[in-house]
């Protein structure tokens, strides 16, 4: 319709008249709008009496084909202000508690711990701001679970981080073919052997993991070979690392360990040897966790030649044992028995704790702690450096360690 907006009442009432039976549709919200303001521009529809008012609002809505309500609120619109204008679009969006540091701070926790669980993280987060004053973890100190895994899907935190895939358990055997029970004591040990894998017919090193099943007390040795002659030093070095007497020595059906130098030095620290059953894949489930949560992600599944087995060792006793027991938190599930019997596990915010932290809150009764070592001594240990200082300082050493492996690795004889 050309000049539509410029006709007069009497050509406005005989318009309605004739097109009673025809609807009318704008071609777009912009330009309905532009029209309408033109429209009552024209016809000064601030001036016009009731009558007028309501002759021009009708024109209008038949021509644009909107609705009674649309056209008051435009009406009204024009006589604020003068002009009808679409209104940009505004979500409603709440008040970000969380900002671009944070993320970034909780990037750099994660590197430096090899990303833990949600709770683990959330435990290390509230121990750095309650134990060690780090105020810049205000914020983080008071996150749920939920939305720590939230932030960690945040595109900020994802191109800051790197994450390590998990590991595949393995198993082996020897010793009386039961479970150990420690009784709350603890004292009673899992251990495991992981191989850094084989190229080119050469052997990798091998890696001890020893982990106590009450306090989840983990320490880690590296050996070139598994036989007794380089087993048996590496393993007296590890049992010798617990604060506590070792009451109880748990492994797979391996011969490394199924042997009779392995038994002797257990007779010996008076421990009882066990060894998984048959069809009882949980028996040594915790060390087997272990080897994945742990050991593959941080050393990786990459050979590593038998020659670094010392260096790695003395890596794990300096930076990594003291860091898995004194900073890292580890869950402690709470059992319940359900209406059929079946045992259910439940991790809750106070389950997490390191495991110092959880030797320290058993009994003085259950914990005899080795000749010549004080609580005082263990506590000091504790608060040498905060958790993060402790990963980072960890992480440099393994950096370095691992590039010295690399640089110095050996080429096969088919590559000469």
């Amino acid at each position: 319709m050309q000049n539509a907006e410029n006709l007069s009442h009497e050509q406005i009432r005989d318009f309605l008249q004739s097109s009673r039976k025809i609807e009318f549709a704008g071609c777009g919200r912009a330009e309905m709008y532009g029209w309408i303001e033109r429209t009552l521009l024209a016809q000064q529809y601030r001036s016009l009496g009731k009558r007028e008012r309501g002759l021009v609002r009708a024109y209008a809505e038949k021509v644009t084909g909107l609705s009674s309500s649309q056209m008051t609120r435009l009406i009204r619109t024009y006589l604020d202000t003068g002009r009808v204008r679409e209104k940009p679009y505004q979500r409603h969006r709440f008040a970000a508690q969380y900002t671009d540091q944070d993320l970034a701070l909780l990037a750099e926790l994660d590197r430096a711990h090899g990303r833990l669980s949600g709770p683990a993280t959330r435990c290390i987060l509230q121990r750095e701001y309650e134990q060690f004053g780090q105020h810049q973890y205000a914020r983080l100190a008071k996150i749920s679970v939920a939305h720590l895994y939230n932030l960690r899907h945040r595109p900020g935190y994802r191109n800051q981080v790197v994450v390590f895939e998990p590991t595949r358990p393995t198993g082996h055997r020897i010793g009386q073919r039961r479970k150990p029970d420690p009784q709350g004591q603890p004292g009673f040990l899992r251990v495991d052997t992981v191989h850094q894998g084989d190229w080119d017919g050469a052997k990798g090193v091998y890696h001890i993991n020893a982990v106590d099943e009450v306090t989840q007390w983990q320490v880690v040795g590296c050996v070139s070979k598994i036989s007794e002659a380089y087993l048996l030093p590496v393993l007296e070095a590890v049992l010798e690392q617990f604060p506590f007497a070792v009451r109880g020595f748990h492994a797979d059906n391996g011969s490394e360990y199924i042997n009779h130098t392995v038994a002797r030095l257990l007779k010996k620290l008076q421990a009882e040897f066990t060894k998984s059953r048959a069809c009882r894949s949980q028996d040594n489930a915790l060390v087997e966790g272990k080897n994945g949560a742990v050991i593959r992600k941080h050393i990786g599944y990459g050979h590593i030649a038998g020659e670094h087995a010392q260096a790695l060792h003395q890596f794990y006793t300096q930076h990594l044992n003291p860091y898995l027991n004194f900073h890292r938190p580890c869950g402690f599930a709470t059992l319940t028995m359900d209406a059929r019997g079946k045992r259910r596990r439940h991790y809750k915010a106070e389950d997490y704790q390191t495991p110092y932290e959880k030797l320290r809150s058993l009994s003085r009764q259950a914990v005899a702690l080795k000749p010549g070592l004080s609580w005082a001594q263990l506590e000091q240990s504790a608060h040498q450096m905060s958790d993060t200082e402790c990963a980072r300082t960890m992480m440099a050493a393994k950096a370095r360690l691992l590039w010295q492996c690399k640089t110095q690795a050996p080429v096969p004889p088919r590559f000469r």
